[in-house]
């Protein structure tokens, strides 16, 4: 029984590799996912993230682009509606189904299996101590999850890359906490991306793809007003930037040399508000 397993294991959750987001496009401003034109020569898996509730129903949580070749996540997409300072689960877990398409939907320990499409916990291990030290990156943040279900989805290795361990701690976990007074005056649910662009010459454990920098997306729906704002970091101070989400896509296609439309077919009927929009 599904229950008693997630009553047993805590901190374990479930997820879909899907085709097309076909179970989380509301996760998504008016259901469109980012538009990302690359010729990447890469393998992406949509990853529909959820887990077993408390009635034993099926519940998901958040939206990710997973790419197979860099072993790391292109980007999570959430609906923020509030944040309640939910503790945490260290407990790390892979998507069986990257490697298996016929292995159940489930999330499992990262375990001693070799893994070819996914990073595994142990990549993370024995890092050369005179050299910079990564951690397990979150796309979608604790900070940002509601509740102990919410918060659970987001331990899983597809939501995070290699970041450097100073910038991880130190300004991105400011810049988490920021993004949440900034929303604060949306008054209703904002939608997020959030990214990173890999340095595909750097790889940890000569397998995981290192992240060059992280970068979120936030749009609002508010009174009739579309108001959005972008973040990218580290800058050469190591420390993050807010810029517009023009000036964020701007500085993607430099990086992904390709075309980005974050929020896409934005809803009609809103005008954009004076401090910026979504575009």
């Amino acid at each position: 029984m599904k229950l008693l397993v997630f009553l047993l294991l805590p901190c374990l959750s479930l997820s879909e590799i899907s085709s097309g987001f076909a179970k989380c496009y509301q996760f998504f401003l008016n259901n469109d996912p980012p538009k990302f034109t690359p010729s990447w020569g890469t393998t992406v898996k949509e990853i529909c993230q959820c887990v077993w509730d408390e009635n034993d129903e099926q519940k998901f949580v958040y939206a990710t682009l997973y790419n197979t070749d860099w072993k790391i996540p292109i980007y999570s997409a959430y609906v923020f509606d509030r944040s309640e300072g939910v503790g945490r689960c260290d407990v790390w877990y892979i998507e069986p189904q990257l490697d298996d398409p016929n292995a159940e939907p489930c999330m499992a320990p990262s375990g001693r299996k070799s893994r070819n499409n996914q990073a595994m916990n142990r990549d993370y291990k024995g890092q050369d101590p005179n050299k910079p030290k990564y951690d397990k990156g979150h796309l979608y943040p604790v900070q940002h999850t509601y509740d102990h279900i919410s918060m659970l989805a987001t331990s899983t290795l597809t939501n995070a890359a290699p970041q450097d361990s100073e910038f991880n701690r130190g300004a991105w976990k400011y810049h988490e906490a920021a993004v949440i007074e900034d929303l604060e005056s949306c008054g209703s649910k904002a939608y997020v991306v959030a990214g990173v662009v890999p340095d595909t010459n750097k790889r940890l454990n000569k397998r995981v793809t290192v992240s060059w920098y992280y970068w979120r997306a936030t749009c609002c729906l508010k009174n009739g007003e579309i108001t959005g704002q972008g973040y990218f970091g580290p800058d050469n101070n190591n420390n993050w930037q807010k810029l517009t989400i023009t000036a964020l896509q701007k500085q993607l296609k430099r990086h992904y040399s390709a075309e980005i439309e974050i929020f896409p077919n934005l809803p009609t009927g809103y005008k954009i508000s004076p401090t910026g929009g979504c575009k």
